[in-house]
């Protein structure tokens, strides 16, 4: 198999995983020796999402609509995610500009 960027040969490996920074474990995978991209045959992508699944991760991600309160701007932040990062009512955090996004620290 070749490398939709580089078009050269892809190696097979093991790599580690990582999802929202939580390690999935290591599975094979066909890399490139070049710019590093990786591919997962379809047997090991259902074994990494039934182990997101196991972790609470699949399906984390959400999309809200940004709302208003007062003169300011308001962001729900879903239930799941919040039990996630272990934010509650009360804490407090950091919101930091960046370009095009903003960044939460807890």
């Amino acid at each position: 198999m070749k490398c939709v960027f580089c078009k050269i040969e892809m190696e097979n490996k093991e790599i580690g995983y990582e999802e929202y920074g939580v390690f999935l474990g290591k599975f094979p995978a066909m890399v490139c020796p070049n710019c590093g991209e990786s591919f997962f045959d379809l047997e090991i992508a259902k074994k990494i999402q039934a182990k997101s699944k196991e972790k609470g991760l699949f399906g984390l991600s959400k999309k809200v609509k940004v709302g208003k309160v007062g003169d300011s701007l308001m962001v729900r932040i879903p239930k799941e995610i919040a039990k996630f990062v272990k934010l509650q009512e009360g804490k407090e955090v950091s919101i930091n500009p960046a370009k095009n996004k903003i960044i939460i620290d807890i």
